[in-house]
């Protein structure tokens, strides 16, 4: 049994909480929520989106500060014979926070941009996930081949866990001409996740003698395990002590009364189907000191578990960015973000089995992106734009889970912008991303959904200087049905799904 809940926890080390990319936030302005979509950004979150715009905006100093308050619902549903069908998250992030500054002058233009790049909540799964429970659901059937009844199980599982990859970036940005405008940036990316979880007060209901609760009844599976390696230590030492009094088999012993047949039926009966008349004694006590270590190890097995880890690292993103405006109507820009290398080491308070071990590493890679953006002037007042994104997650380092990738996560959006007057813009946008993992990939701590996603919003500007972003997003992801039809002793299918739902707000200063 100490394999499978070693199995149960490893999963944790897998996965992050908000993403745009399956590891990687674009939501990094207001101005994003309620447009969806900003490739092609003039604006100050253009640091983020396309530093080669940033020289587009005004001559002199540009700062902004926004906030998100996202939630989002992690629901998986499994068929497998389990207490519980259905398995909720809840996932949030109340501060979210972003940051940006400009200085422009002429052709040069200098900006600094911080948020969270990935991660930026927690979850927490107060009743488990299937992956923790049907391993523990396991143990009657085990028990039950082992010779001891059983059909029923209890325990208290609880997982929880916080990530949150903070960048700092800073970007150059030069006008080669009215048309033509560059950038070169570098993000410095500092990642935590810390994850905390247990398996606790395992229980079963043996219909056996010694279940102290009475047989059918559930007690605690470690006090049960016990009594059942004392017991089978006892009965090993008397057949001991009767194969040294000559005693040949336990047959013999009944026949001349050295023990009474309520004796003989408890020797026997303890080893069920695997005692056949006549066996020797040395053949019994062996057996019975077998059934002692296995009870003994069962019993540990089925022990509290807990783990505490924190894991942190970092690593550096360089960023290239074109813009071509070839007249006052149209911009289109691209922008290239290389692959993060990034290392993770555990930093452990509490351990099982070697699970997430004292300063060990492993691979946990940003994936390379391209972005590309369209912006038109469709008049004075409206404006639109379309944008593209491609994670290169396929060339990523997920320790092998890359492999697990059909093909790379796209995500399209369309946006819009209407000036109701000098003082209030309305926007609207839509967008839709297409994952590329497989079946294999899922797993009910880590999933990646396709999606829609809506958001809208308006921007309001009070004084000249001074403008503010508010807006909200809904995103409806597609739910991904899993079959898993091996590995088990059931076939079962695991459904995945999610929705999230994000506030934003925003305020722009410049002088």
């Amino acid at each position: 049994m100490k394999k499978i809940f070693t199995l149960i926890l490893a999963a944790a080390t897998c996965g992050q909480l908000f993403a745009g990319g399956i590891v990687t936030n674009t939501n990094q302005s207001a101005q994003f929520v309620r447009m969806l979509s900003r490739n092609a950004s003039t604006q100050i979150d253009a640091v983020y989106f396309n530093p080669a715009g940033v020289v587009r905006m005004d001559d002199g100093f540009h700062f902004s500060l926004h906030n998100q308050t996202i939630f989002q619902t992690k629901t998986v549903t499994t068929t497998f014979p389990l207490n519980n069908k259905e398995f909720v998250g809840d996932v949030k992030a109340p501060l979210f926070p972003s940051f940006f500054a400009v200085y422009k002058k002429d052709k040069l233009g200098i900006s600094f941009g911080f948020g969270p790049n990935g991660g930026g909540g927690s979850a927490e799964y107060a009743g488990g996930l299937p992956s923790f429970e049907m391993l523990v659901s396991q143990i009657p059937g085990q028990m039950t081949a082992a010779g001891i009844a059983t059909d029923a199980y209890d325990a208290n599982i609880y997982f929880d866990g916080s990530s949150v990859y903070w960048g700092s970036q800073l970007n150059v940005s030069y006008a080669i001409n009215d048309m033509l405008s560059v950038a070169a940036g570098v993000r410095m990316i500092n990642a935590k996740n810390n994850y905390q979880g247990y398996i606790k007060d395992i229980m079963v209901n043996p219909m056996h003698p010694l279940n102290t609760a009475g047989a059918g009844n559930l007690v605690s599976a470690p006090a049960f395990f016990n009594i059942i390696a004392t017991a089978s230590t006892g009965a090993a030492s008397n057949v001991d002590q009767l194969a040294q009094g000559g005693v040949p088999n336990l047959e013999y012993a009944r026949d001349n009364s050295i023990i009474t047949p309520e004796q003989y039926a408890q020797l026997t009966g303890g080893l069920g189907a695997n005692y056949t008349p006549g066996m020797a004694l040395s053949t019994v006590s062996a057996m019975y000191n077998g059934a002692a270590a296995l009870a003994t190890q069962n019993a540990a097995a089925t022990s509290d578990i807990e783990v505490e880890t924190t894991q942190t690292g970092m690593a550096f993103t360089p960023i290239f960015s074109a813009q071509f405006s070839p007249n006052d109507k149209l911009d289109i820009a691209i922008k290239y973000e290389l692959n993060t290398s990034l290392t993770l080491t555990n930093d452990t308070k509490k351990d099982y089995a070697g699970m997430f071990k004292h300063d060990s590493s492993f691979r946990a890679d940003m994936p390379a992106i391209l972005a590309i953006g369209v912006g038109y002037k469709i008049s004075d007042k409206f404006r639109t734009q379309l944008s593209f994104n491609n994670y290169f997650d396929k060339q990523a380092n997920w320790e092998g889970r890359e492999d697990k990738v059909d093909k790379n996560l796209w995500e399209a959006a369309l946006g819009f912008e209407y000036d109701i007057n000098d003082m209030f813009t309305a926007s609207i946008g839509f967008m839709r991303g297409v994952t590329g993992v497989s079946d294999e990939y899922q797993t009910d701590l880590s999933y990646s959904n396709s999606s829609t996603t809506i958001g809208l919003g308006v921007q309001i500007k009070p004084m000249e200087n001074l403008s503010i972003d508010l807006g909200g997003l809904y995103v409806m992801y597609d739910d991904h049905s899993v079959d898993y039809l091996s590995g088990t002793p059931y076939a079962y299918n695991m459904n995945y799904a999610k929705t999230t739902t994000t506030l934003g707000i925003g305020v722009n200063y410049k002088f």
